[in-house]
């Protein structure tokens, strides 16, 4: 089984050039079967581009989480600040290995799905191999 993320575009090019190697997340998803992610960049391109592996997710305090992940955050501690603004737990999706689509898919068309505000888990017939 794989999860759906809507990320922001310009954090998933991020993701993908290689220069972001942790997605942050306020709560992230129970299922620990998860292996991988399907990234949904949302508006305004809102397209799926690729994949990524999870090699481990963290879990601490916004204070701890920012000084365990800060040098491959790929944002600015100001923005995470503020995305964790009164939180006593945040998450940290560590990016193992990427794998961008050839050609960026249609989360109606291809999966018949609508974008989910945070994640979707996708049941295998919804998976594709591109």
């Amino acid at each position: 089984m794989k999860v759906l993320l809507s990320i922001k575009p310009q954090f998933a090019e991020l993701i993908f050039n290689g220069s972001k190697k942790y997605e942050f997340r306020k709560a992230v998803f129970k299922n620990s079967e998860i292996k991988t992610v399907v990234v949904y960049a949302s508006s305004p391109l809102q397209r799926v581009i690729g994949e990524f592996e999870i090699e481990k997710i963290l879990s601490d305090s916004p204070e701890k989480l920012w000084e365990k992940t800060r040098h491959f955050a790929g944002i600015e501690e100001d923005f995470f600040n503020e995305y964790f603004a009164d939180r006593a737990l945040g998450f940290a999706i560590k990016i193992k290995k990427t794998k961008r689509y050839k050609e960026s898919l249609c989360l109606r068309k291809h999966f018949n799905l609508a974008p989910p505000q945070s994640f979707l888990y996708l049941p295998n017939e919804n998976v594709l191999n591109p």
